[in-house]
């Protein structure tokens, strides 16, 4: 069996207010996901996760993820929220803890499906993010450009639209054609994360039009993703750090719960674990079978 973590940034769950939320408004079936509400798929097993971590303030991307990948209160740790980047608290707390790492720890297969252009890989910037540090921690190699040529990776925009605005000769993928790789690379792995932030930027620009585009090509990468997978065998969780788009009233994120959504063999399970964004690790963990 074999774990997909499709983690989406900055996505809680907020009210059936069209005018402000982009999930009441956009075409969505298995990511209309609201308060209150049963997840547009009936076979979709939701749980209403913490992400404030008991702390006060907004939460925020550094800690959130740190949370969720390392299986910690982080915020609670370095004792409050911190934002953006991988600072060395948080990579100290990701060492040898993170999925990654305890997937390969037990003899098992974990990669990280996001491709990286040869200019990041080349000159990387100063400060990463936390599934940077924590796949580099592990040992594990980036996918590159090539990888993403072969269909062996996804941008982090699903489409490779922005890498052509850059000048890179890739084709445009559908959505559902990013689905469908998703599927093949968690079909050959013990633990796959993808990692999908531009909900997050659509969430401070309070872009709606935007928000509702990148929501429906989710959802279209989504169902093919799980029409590919043979969900007897395999479980894909969906997640997210913090909220932010699910409120374009204003520019910041929410204190709102987050959703953690499972689809396939032991969803209900998973998700009855999950109360926090510290409980997503050893639920994956759990149902992550390495025969080695």
């Amino acid at each position: 069996m074999s774990v997909l973590l499709f983690f989406i940034d900055g996505l809680g769950l907020g009210p059936n207010a069209p005018e402000t939320n982009p999930v009441a408004r956009a075409r969505l079936g298995r990511l209309r996901l609201l308060q209150g509400q049963p997840p547009g798929d009936p076979r979709a097993c939701l749980a209403a996760t913490d992400a404030c971590l008991g702390m006060p303030g907004l939460p925020q991307s550094a800690t959130g993820q740190t949370s969720i990948l390392a299986g910690v209160n982080a915020a609670a740790i370095v004792g409050r929220h911190l934002s953006g980047f991988c600072r060395p608290p948080l990579a100290a707390l990701l060492d040898g803890a993170s999925l990654f790492s305890r997937v390969r720890a037990i003899g098992g297969r974990a990669t990280f499906a996001n491709a990286y252009t040869p200019e990041y890989l080349s000159h990387p910037p100063r400060f990463l993010s936390v599934t940077t540090v924590a796949v580099g921690q592990a040992g594990l190699p980036y996918r590159t450009l090539s990888d993403l040529a072969r269909g062996e990776a996804v941008y982090h925009d699903l489409t490779n639209r922005q890498l052509r605005e850059r000048g890179h000769d890739l084709p445009l993928v559908a959505p559902d054609e990013a689905g469908r790789r998703l599927a093949r690379l968690t079909e050959a792995h013990h633990f796959t994360m993808y990692e999908y932030f531009l909900t997050d930027m659509a969430g401070h620009a309070r872009d709606m039009a935007w928000a509702a585009e990148l929501l429906e090509e989710l959802e279209s990468a989504l169902e093919a993703l799980l029409a590919a997978l043979d969900l007897s065998h395999h479980l894909v969780v969906l997640t997210s750090d913090h909220g932010n788009l699910e409120d374009l009233s204003h520019d910041a994120h929410t204190r709102n719960p987050v959703p953690t959504c499972c689809w396939g063999r032991g969803a209900a399970q998973a998700a009855g674990a999950v109360t926090s964004l510290s409980d997503i690790a050893p639920a994956i963990l759990r149902n992550c079978d390495v025969v080695c």
